[in-house]
């Protein structure tokens, strides 16, 4: 994502930004290929600092006209976790279609926002952790 122009022809001419965890593309690009109809960018927050990245980001959302961005990452993973961060926290101020997803265990699956969102506040999870733990459903 670093490298990319942000009103690289790439991107405007998708209208849809992915933001992919770049060990996905060298582990797992059968993965990544399921997304062709999205422009597809690589960042890595273990080698590029999450407020590089997140100012890379906006400098594109201001260029472009995006319907939509997503991002794809390894679940579990302490470092990829902050690309999901990072474009929450630009949603909060610029409106977009965001999605989130992450692999595990040979399978795509799509997060919502609002559990991106609950997962940055420990406090919260262990809530949630103890609701669960109890056997109490809410």
């Amino acid at each position: 994502m670093i490298d990319v122009n942000a009103s690289s022809k790439l991107i405007r001419t998708k209208k849809k930004l992915l933001i992919v965890g770049r060990c996905l593309v060298t582990e797992h690009p059968e993965v990544v290929e399921r997304f062709r109809d999205y422009a597809i960018v690589t960042a890595c927050p273990e080698a590029e600092h999450v407020n590089m990245l997140g100012f890379k980001l906006f400098g594109i959302v201001i260029r472009n006209q995006l319907d939509e961005i997503a991002v794809l990452t390894t679940d579990g993973s302490m470092h990829c976790i902050q690309l999901h961060y990072m474009v929450e926290e630009i949603a909060r101020r610029i409106d977009f279609r965001r999605r989130h997803f992450v692999y595990e265990n040979a399978e795509v699956i799509e997060i919502p926002p609002e559990v991106v969102k609950i997962s940055r506040y420990m406090s919260r999870v262990a809530k949630l952790y103890s609701t669960v733990k109890s056997g109490v459903h809410r």
